[in-house]
């Protein structure tokens, strides 16, 4: 036998909530901002190269809670003479859960199809391929029975490849994205192993994306912009994010989230044997351009749940950068 420190019981929570058999993919409170982190079709949405970088620090103060920063740099496959309709991206992200990490490489390629003369209207098609390297640290662990042969001595480690696929729609004032996550960890072998035993629950489980949002305008200097996210691996309770933010004088974005779960398009046996609270998280987010180049970002999630009182909330910081960058048209902006 042997025991963990406090995180076990974090491990314990995430693995329930994922079917006790994997994980679920990771979802940053500003991937409004970045859509590239959820769907490989957007590679190139903003016309320019865009690079992206994002920290989380999920349920601080915590011991063992997740940590995850992802860099992504994205954009436009332009040649002389051509329409820019190859969109190319790369995206890093490394995420650390006690004594279980993951790192991961993804390249994405997304042809965007143009739907009208003004090029304000497209929509999208994008695959990424990369892979995956899970480890687990079994220095961390503490033990009751030494010599416990389903513990590594050191770090076991195992690298999957893995692939992703997505649609995207956009319009000045509207866009629409439906995309398919870590394709293949249903379909590798479950040779994630350490003497014979499989880890599964340190894999990542197949998630669907539904993601759409709407630009509506209140004023010359003010914007109002409504977005929502769906989430679901078919096995633990499905996602659901409601997003509203303000934009004000081309200048600040202000606004929040409210992450809920919903009954649908999930395994009826495990959510019956493993109620999970419908209540889950709200967020405060603040983007702010410092100039049309710089872009900085920070949000708070407070927890809804039975974690409330064991954490003091979430906290992610964001920064993004547009290289060659120049003021969108009224006719094509890019608030996506």
């Amino acid at each position: 036998m042997y025991t963990r420190k406090n995180w076990f019981t974090v491990v314990l929570l995430l693995c329930l909530g994922a079917g006790a058999k994997a994980q679920q993919s990771v979802q940053f409170s500003q991937y409004i901002f970045n859509g590239l982190s959820v769907n490989p079709a957007y590679a190139g949405y903003k016309d320019v190269m865009y690079l992206n970088a994002t920290y989380r620090d999920q349920w601080s103060g915590y011991p063992g809670a997740p940590k995850t920063g992802m860099v992504s740099l994205d954009g436009p496959l332009k040649r002389p003479n051509r329409d820019a309709n190859v969109g190319l991206g790369v995206q890093v992200m490394m995420d650390k859960l006690g004594p279980q990490n993951a790192i991961s490489l993804y390249g994405s390629y997304s042809y965007r199809i143009r739907l009208d003369d003004e090029d304000t209207k497209r929509i999208c098609f994008g695959i990424g391929v990369g892979a995956t390297q899970y480890s687990l640290d079994g220095n961390q662990l503490q033990y009751l029975d030494q010599g416990d042969r389903i513990v590594p001595d050191g770090v076991a480690k195992e690298t999957a490849p893995d692939a992703r696929v997505g649609i995207y729609y956009y319009s000045p004032t509207f866009y629409f994205g439906v995309s398919a996550l870590d394709l293949f960890s249903k379909f590798t072998s479950s040779g994630y192993k350490w003497r014979g035993y499989t880890y599964e629950s340190i894999r990542r489980r197949q998630s669907i994306y539904l993601t759409a949002g709407y630009m509506y305008s209140l004023s010359e200097q003010v914007s109002l912009k409504p977005s929502v996210m769906f989430k679901s691996d078919f096995a633990g309770p499905a996602g659901l994010d409601l997003n509203l933010m303000m934009y004000i004088d081309n200048l600040l974005w202000i606004g929040g989230s409210y992450r809920t779960n919903v009954g649908v398009l999930t395994n009826k046996a495990i959510t019956a044997a493993t109620p999970v609270e419908s209540n889950n998280a709200a967020s405060a987010i603040l983007e702010y351009y410092i100039t049309s180049k710089y872009r900085i970002g920070y949000s708070y999630d407070m927890t809804l749940n039975k974690l409330a009182g064991m954490q003091s909330g979430s906290h992610e910081i964001s920064i993004g950068i547009l290289f060659n960058s120049k003021q969108y048209s009224t006719s094509n902006p890019r608030y996506f």
